[in-house]
């Protein structure tokens, strides 16, 4: 097939829909097919075929997108879908009418753009409209596809990990942890992934002062947490997080580590006692965070998912909490301290489940859903 990937992130940008969208152009070549991609102008890659001339996703770029899946002569173009990285742009909503190809639309969320001051159901309407529109609709996560199932053709297709190096050559433990300021016995914790309020830090902050307070030889890694590439509101959640580390006197025992290559994140995500993410709305399978934890086997302690995941089991594969209750995440964070035969045993529940997250299942699982929408239209 001849496959166009319209996304409004692509690396060099960070954000997650950019690096699952590198991932994919690549793995779906891998397989046999021909991937263009098209993006906004700071996006750059000399490894796959690359259209980069999107400066904002405004009328015009519906047209440069018409003219892009004409040159190419594809076949079907999957539009990857947040409404961040179109920077809240309602013009993306009507690529299918602007094609003449069928588009599938990936969504990563199917939170609302804004639109204007009380848009109301507006934004939901908008959204929806684009699932209509669509050829095929590919949910990532539960909570969406439990949204999108009564449409005609529709597929749950979880994510993978964003991050796949290999561990570096020779790997130290004691020298990463030693990197994050840790010594052989304090009780590494880390956490990774853009800092916005979805990630509900402040929780893990208020646990981190419990622990410290209770004299636990805890301490913090920050892994890549910075603001991203899409979404600007980000920049004012950081200066709050920052003022809250200062107000709760956590500095000394925090590293931030700012953007670091995959390889790095590899590393501190292995060296670290336990992974914590604790998401506003649940652990779910669209957190690219968790899938990456899951991916290199950490102990991982994350939110109570807001609608039942078969595949995440709390005591097996991972441990859940209530949003925004410190003071459970606190108790568990005690108790993975004081049992290390535990936390071993949620590290090869990770790993075991992992495997559901595999890359070539994702692109195999994808072009499957292709072939099914282009052989109902012949």
């Amino acid at each position: 097939m001849r496959i166009g990937i319209v996304t409004g992130e692509y690396p060099p940008m960070q954000g997650g829909v950019g690096a699952y969208s590198r991932i994919l152009a690549h793995m779906l070549r891998e397989q046999g097919h021909t991937v263009y991609v098209l993006s906004r102008a700071e996006t750059h890659d000399d490894t796959i075929s690359l259209t980069n001339t999107i400066t904002r996703w405004g009328p015009h770029s519906l047209r440069i997108a018409r003219r892009w899946a004409q040159a190419h002569n594809l076949d079907i173009v999957n539009l990857q879908f947040q409404t961040a990285a179109y920077t809240l742009s309602p013009w993306i909503h009507w690529l299918p009418d602007a094609l003449d190809h069928p588009v599938v639309t990936t969504f990563h969320d199917l939170r609302f753009p804004y639109l204007f001051p009380k848009a109301g159901p507006l934004r939901d309407w908008i959204v929806m409209r684009l699932a209509r529109r669509s050829a095929g609709v590919i949910a990532t996560n539960h909570e969406d596809h439990a949204r999108l199932d009564h449409l005609p053709c529709t597929a749950l297709i979880p994510i993978g990990s964003n991050i796949r190096a290999a561990l570096p050559a020779a790997f130290d433990r004691g020298y990463w942890r030693a990197q994050a300021g840790a010594t052989p016995g304090d009780f590494l914790l880390a956490y990774f992934g853009l800092i916005n309020r979805s990630k509900g830090i402040e929780t893990l902050l208020e646990s981190l002062a419990a622990l410290h307070k209770a004299s636990i030889p805890v301490r913090l890694v920050m892994i890549g947490a910075g603001a991203g590439s899409s979404d600007p509101t980000n920049r004012t959640y950081i200066a709050e997080i920052e003022a809250l580390i200062e107000r709760l006197g956590l500095s000394a025992i925090i590293h931030q580590t700012g953007y670091v290559d995959n390889e790095a994140v590899a590393a501190y995500l292995s060296a670290a006692d336990v992974v914590v993410l604790p998401f506003t709305d649940g652990a779910s399978y669209r957190r690219g965070s968790l899938m990456a934890g899951l991916h290199y086997g950490c102990t991982i302690v994350t939110t109570t998912p807001h609608i039942p995941i078969p595949g995440f089991r709390d005591g097996d594969n991972l441990r859940c909490f209530p949003t925004g209750d410190s003071a459970t995440l606190t108790a568990i964070l005690r108790e993975l301290f004081e049992t290390p035969e535990h936390r071993e045993r949620l590290q090869a529940g990770a790993r075991q489940r992992s495997t559901e997250f595999e890359w070539p299942t994702i692109a195999a699982q994808t072009t499957t859903l292709f072939e099914r929408i282009l052989g109902a239209a012949q």
